[in-house]
C-alpha cells in the first residue's frame, strides 16, 4: 500500500472518531466516499490496477529490423517507395513486414524524405509584393513569339511596359533570343527615361535570355534590380502576359506569318504607338498610358467629374446614387499578398 493511501485513510478515520460523518470527511480530502469504503475492504490494500504492458508481442526483432533496412537499401529497391517495395516482395513470395513498418522504420533511419534518383522537387516562393507610386519604378518585360513564313522559325518580340503607367517604354523585333540584345534594350529604355541607380525594378519569367550574363551584368552596373516569376507561373508576371494577349488579338494583327523582320519590326511600332498614345486604358481609368506617364491623367480625370457632377446637378431624378468614381488610381501592385478572409 502506498504511503499517500496510507495517509489519506488515517485522515479519514481520525475525521469519523471525532465525530465527522464519513462521506464528508471523504468529500474534504478528495475522494468519493465508495473509493474509501474499497480501500479498507481486506485484501484491497494494494493498487488494483495491471501493470504496464512493456513487451509488444509483434515487436520485430532487431535482426529483423537491420533486415527491412538492407532490403530497402537494395540498388532494386533504393529508388522506391515502401508501397512499392513490398508488392514487389510478394511476387518474388517473399514477406518481410508491412508497408507501415517499413515507412516506419525508414523514418526512423531517416530514409523516407526521397528516395528517388531525380532531385527533389523544390518549393519556390511567391516573388515578393511589389508597389509602384509612380513611373519608371517598377518595368516587366518578356518575350514573345511572331511566326514567320518558315514554318517553326520565328521573330522574337521583346517587349518592356511600366506597370504603373502601362507604358510600353522599349520594345525591339530581333531573329533570336540573346541576353546581349536584351541588355542593349534595356540601356537604350534607361537612357530615354532618364533612369537612375537603384530607381527601377524590372520584373520578368526565367528564360535564358533574361537571366543570361550579359544581361544580369548589365542590370547591375544600370542599378536597376531585377526580380524573377516563379518557373512555369505565369500568373507572376501578369502585366507582359496580359500585354502580348492585347497584341495578339488586335483585329490589325495579321492573319498570316509576317514577311520579313522589317514588316514586324513596322507593324509593332504601330501597334506600340497605338497603345501608348489612343488606346484608353481600363485599368488606369480610361486614360491612355502615356497621359498617365506624364502625369497627365490627374487633370484629364478631374475634368471628368466635374462634367459628370454638373450632369447630376442638371438631372439629379437621373441618377440613382453617386456619380461614376474618376479617382485617379494612385497605387499599381504587382504579386500582392492575398488578403485573408475574416471568418465571423
Amino acid at each position: 500500500m502506498s504511503h499517500e493511501r496510507v495517509k489519506i485513510m488515517n485522515l479519514v478515520t481520525e475525521a469519523r472518531t471525532t465525530g465527522a460523518r464519513q462521506s464528508t470527511a471523504c468529500d474534504a480530502i478528495g475522494i468519493s466516499a465508495k473509493t474509501f469504503q474499497r480501500w479498507v475492504k481486506p485484501g484491497h490494500q494494494q493498487d488494483g490496477r495491471l501493470d504496464p504492458r512493456h513487451h509488444v508481442n509483434n515487436k520485430l526483432t532487431e535482426l529483423e529490423y537491420q533486415h527491412v533496412i538492407r532490403v530497402a537499401n537494395k540498388p532494386e529497391y533504393a529508388d522506391l517507395s515502401p508501397s512499392k517495395i513490398v508488392p514487389l516482395l510478394a511476387d518474388k513470395g517473399e514477406y518481410i513486414a508491412s508497408e507501415s513498418t517499413f515507412y516506419r522504420i525508414l523514418k526512423s533511419e531517416k530514409q523516407l524524405q526521397h528516395r528517388l534518383k531525380s532531385k527533389p522537387v523544390k518549393s519556390v516562393n511567391k516573388p515578393q509584393a511589389l508597389k509602384a507610386t509612380a513611373p519608371n519604378q517598377i518595368y516587366s518585360w518578356d518575350i514573345t513569339y511572331l511566326p514567320t513564313q518558315v514554318l517553326g522559325l520565328f521573330f522574337y518580340l521583346y517587349m518592356v511596359m511600366d506597370i504603373y503607367s502601362r507604358k510600353i517604354v522599349g520594345w525591339q523585333v530581333y531573329e533570336m533570343e540573346s541576353s546581349a540584345l536584351a541588355a542593349d534594350l534595356m540601356t537604350d529604355i534607361c537612357q530615354r527615361e532618364g533612369v537612375k541607380p537603384d530607381q527601377v525594378t524590372l520584373h520578368s519569367d526565367n528564360g535564358s535570355p533574361i537571366k543570361g550574363a550579359t544581361m544580369l551584368a548589365t542590370l547591375q552596373e544600370l542599378g536597376v534590380m531585377p526580380t524573377f516569376s516563379r518557373p512555369s507561373v505565369s500568373n507572376d508576371n501578369p502585366y507582359s502576359e496580359s500585354l502580348f494577349r492585347t497584341l495578339k488579338y488586335r483585329p490589325e494583327y495579321p492573319e498570316k506569318a509576317f514577311e520579313s523582320l522589317s514588316t514586324a519590326r513596322t507593324w509593332v511600332q504601330c501597334f506600340v504607338h497605338w497603345y501608348n498614345h489612343e488606346h484608353l486604358h481600363s485599368a488606369i481609368k480610361f486614360v491612355t498610358p502615356e497621359q498617365r506617364h506624364n502625369g497627365e491623367d490627374q487633370e484629364i480625370l478631374s475634368q471628368r467629374k466635374c462634367v459628370y457632377q454638373q450632369a447630376k446637378l442638371r438631372h439629379p431624378e437621373r441618377w440613382s446614387g453617386e456619380i461614376r468614381n474618376w479617382d485617379k488610381v494612385d497605387e499599381v501592385l504587382l504579386n500582392p499578398e492575398k488578403q485573408k478572409k475574416l471568418v465571423a
